[in-house]
């Protein structure tokens, strides 16, 4: 059985699957359009909220250097992740990476474990971007019934219609066509770094010298109930992370991680990319050292507007304009916080999507869901099911608890793909590769090592959480997904993984 479950799919034979006219994505993005999306999806409520609450309870203006740390954290990442897209250069993004070079149960895995993390994701996002345009239309006077609001201060029923019809006009939109996508995208991406560059210039005026002092605060431990909660490491190491200091720093950093989450989701539109191994590397690196840059000049220029220890938590960009005496900055902030949200959730929503359609296609999930629409050719199906799924979700709760399930989600496929770049180079070496991870096996271990400790740093409760999913996952692969592979009715596979033309074992 163990031959089964860990069989490969030839990475010539993924290529050719994109190659069905009925299962074929139309191929239309450009370097600039993945770059686009992975600065769309990446500058979130993070920038606009981490900032402050890091600074006041863990590194003082000392953020600017754990968003340093995170960004180099993910740089690591990233470069596994451009190597894999450009040699595979199929839709899926780690589920396809793992399939080819780890084998079938760990790409079920992974692929069950991204479809959960875009689909809270977006939901989660949704409700944020519905919280932004309620606060805007109350201060111009328009008050949505409680009832419609969401469950937050709803007495009985309680339905975010806000958040519902945003899911829901943007699966029309991503089943339209990626392309029609990525010129939405582009125009709101364009609005955000817009309103994030106004903080960084007209901030950059109210600096005052004497609020970066301390720039590292002196060291002190965790009180009880602040900071960020990691009985993991105080169980495994026996110690509590520090706020300030330098280890406040890279507890900081484990925090403000998550502002990047999204970048990935680069990789799921490989398929749809016309140059996939030119583009993709560019796409995903380029969108996160456009991201790292902006994240850092915004804590530099917000820590320099107001001491570290009388920032807000809950808007702090915003709040710091008032203080100074410019509360009509915040009102830009707080648009711009609404609009780049919507690039968010879209994006999201289509990395599910594209997951969903490639274990379609492999038979892991029903080939129903693989067939593209004859006109737009988008994956309709899975975009329309999870879309209406996701919409209702969004308008029922504020999945509040689970959202810490998409950070560990993501932070699991950043190891799988790091660990599937060093047994591909060893089990196909004669793959052309466009793009080539720098210095393996030292680059995907010490990427390993740095998610590892972002992990340890989530609470407990959501390790139990995504162990729960997991089970959930492997019982549906195994009265399912195992005898309904293509790979399970194809000869192309034989124990130990496919044969390499070239002889030997394909991984």
């Amino acid at each position: 059985m163990s031959n089964t479950l860990f069989r490969t799919k030839r990475v010539e034979q993924s290529i050719l699957d994109t190659e069905e006219p009925e299962h074929a994505l139309k191929k239309s993005l450009s370097a600039l359009d993945l770059t686009v999306f992975g600065v769309g999806v990446i500058i979130g409520t993070g920038i606009f909220v981490l900032t402050g609450k890091v600074a006041k309870e863990n590194a003082g203006p000392g953020v600017s250097l754990a968003f340093v740390a995170a960004g180099v954290a993910c740089a690591l990442a990233a470069l596994c992740y451009a190597e894999f897209a450009s040699t595979v250069p199929v839709a899926g993004s780690a589920y396809t990476f793992s399939y080819a070079s780890l084998g079938e149960l760990p790409a079920w895995i992974i692929g069950w474990d991204l479809v959960l993390e875009f689909a809270l994701g977006t939901a989660v996002v949704a409700v944020g971007w519905s919280g932004y345009v309620r606060s805007l239309m109350d201060n111009a006077g328009w008050h949505m019934p409680e009832s419609l609001s969401g469950r937050d201060g709803a007495k009985g029923f309680g339905f975010d219609i806000l958040a519902a019809a945003l899911v829901l006009v943007l699966t029309a939109i991503l089943v339209i066509g990626v392309k029609l996508s990525a010129r939405i995208t582009t125009l709101v991406v364009a609005i955000k770094v817009t309103v994030v560059l106004i903080v960084i210039i007209a901030g950059a005026f109210f600096i005052e010298g004497k609020n970066y002092s301390p720039f590292i605060p002196p060291a002190q431990n965790v009180e009880a109930g602040s900071g960020i909660k990691s009985p993991l490491i105080q169980i495994m190491f026996g110690w509590a992370p520090t706020n300030f200091g330098v280890m406040g720093i890279f507890t900081a950093a484990s925090v403000v991680f998550f502002a990047f989450i999204g970048f990935d989701v680069v990789a799921t539109a490989a398929e749809e990319t016309k140059n996939p191994q030119r583009d993709m590397p560019r796409g995903i690196l380029g969108s996160l050292v456009i991201c790292t840059t902006l994240y850092v000049l915004v804590s530099i220029v917000v820590t320099g507007m107001q001491k570290y220890t009388e920032l807000s938590i809950d808007a702090p960009l915003a709040d710091a304009f008032k203080a100074t005496g410019h509360p009509w900055y915040a009102g830009v902030i707080s648009f711009g916080a609404a609009v780049g949200l919507t690039t968010v959730c879209m994006i999201l929503l289509l990395g599910q999507t594209r997951v969903f359609f490639a274990m379609s296609r492999d038979g892991l999930l029903p080939r129903f869901f693989s067939r593209v629409h004859p006109k737009f050719r988008t994956p309709h199906r899975p975009t329309i099911l999870l879309g209406v799924i996701i919409a209702i979700l969004a308008g029922f709760t504020t999945l509040s608890e689970l959202a810490e399930l998409v950070n560990i989600g993501t932070l699991f496929a950043f190891i799988v793909v790091a660990v599937g770049v060093v047994v591909l180079r060893r089990t196909r070496p004669d793959l052309p590769r466009a793009f080539r991870t720098p210095w393996v096996p030292w680059v995907p271990i010490l990427s390993v090592l740095a998610t590892l400790w972002l992990m340890l740093n989530l609470p407990a409760e959501t390790w139990l959480r995504f162990a729960v999913w997991m089970v959930i996952g492997i019982v549906v692969y195994f009265l399912y997904g195992r005898t309904h592979s293509r790979l399970a009715r194809s000869p192309e596979t034989v124990p130990g993984g496919p044969q390499n033309p070239g002889g030997g074992t394909a991984g």
